[in-house]
């Protein structure tokens, strides 16, 4: 069996969090921080700097961390070559979704799994998409999950859904019983869009960019980090967006926001991620089977 401790420090470098690592690992937070002053007392030095509350690797943690990540892969690999042999579905999936997909998509997918094979353990990691394609790169989970255009070629890329993104509104707004609404009609109004590295702020910008605008036509009043803040924001009247429909369910059900197509229409994939010469396990490739509606029902 690996080492536990090593298990808990990469939680903990990659979460910068003793409490959070402690979620994820199922452990208290004394428990984490035992092991990781054990990892440190067999090392002879301090792997992580905590000041001000503050979480950070130090030179040799960021050495650790390195190695750790490469020693968990490996393993992970092992275990899945001999789950293969033995066709035995257990074990640890260690998945990396973006918000949209993770807060709004995958969960009924998730559950389905689940039901089918309650012996996998599955770890989920949100970022937006350039991160999780990140995490794909650095070997850090075994299958990504993400929205828009991915652009590495030495990724592996699987279509398995078709989202489509809308402009929301709150009730009154000027716009809000229009049947269609131009990009450059978004250019006189305030706008509230996601972060850079967003999949759905990459489409919106390409789409953007092919009515011959750019970022710098329109008004954008806030950059925020969440499909559920924004809408906040736009509920609360402090501008309009273009986001996934698929978020909008419940706001669509209560009437709390309006929701118009754009014209032209803006659809968008949602894809799997993985490295193409990476072996995966057959939890993972379950996965995909249901997700594109393979897998027996």
């Amino acid at each position: 069996m690996i080492d536990r401790r090593l298990q808990v420090f990469h939680a903990v470098a990659e979460l910068k969090s003793f409490t959070r690592a402690g979620k994820r690992l199922h452990m208290t937070q004394p428990a984490v921080t035992f092991q990781i002053r054990q990892l440190e007392e067999h090392f002879n030095t301090r792997l992580f700097d905590r000041e001000h509350n503050q979480i950070e690797l130090t030179a040799a943690g960021r050495r650790v961390e390195k190695y750790a990540r490469r020693i968990l892969a490996l393993y992970a690999e092992m275990e899945g070559a001999l789950r293969e042999l033995t066709d035995d579905m257990a074990g640890t999936l260690m998945l990396g979704a973006s918000m949209t997909i993770a807060e709004y998509d995958l969960p009924r997918l998730l559950v389905r799994f689940k039901q089918r094979f309650p012996e996998v353990d599955i770890n989920l990691l949100m970022a937006n998409t350039d991160g999780i394609v990140q995490m794909v790169v650095e070997n850090r989970i075994d299958l990504g999950l993400v929205e828009g255009p991915v652009h590495n070629r030495n990724l592996a890329v699987r279509r398995y859904d078709i989202d489509r993104l809308v402009v929301a509104l709150p009730p009154g707004h000027a716009l809000a019983d229009e049947s269609r609404i131009s990009f450059r009609a978004l250019c006189g109004v305030p706008l509230i869009l996601r972060e850079e590295g967003s999949g759905t702020r990459e489409v919106f910008l390409e789409h953007a960019h092919a009515a011959g605008l750019s970022l710098e036509d329109f008004d954008v009043v806030m950059e925020l980090g969440s499909p559920e803040a924004i809408k906040g924001a736009v509920g609360a009247g402090l501008g309009v967006t273009v986001i996934s429909v698929a978020t909008l369910r419940k706001e669509i059900e209560l009437g709390t926001l309006r929701v118009v197509d754009l014209d032209p229409p803006v659809e968008r994939p949602f894809s799997f991620v993985h490295q193409k010469q990476k072996f995966r396990v057959p939890a993972v490739e379950e996965l995909l089977r249901f997700a594109t509606g393979s897998a027996p029902a």
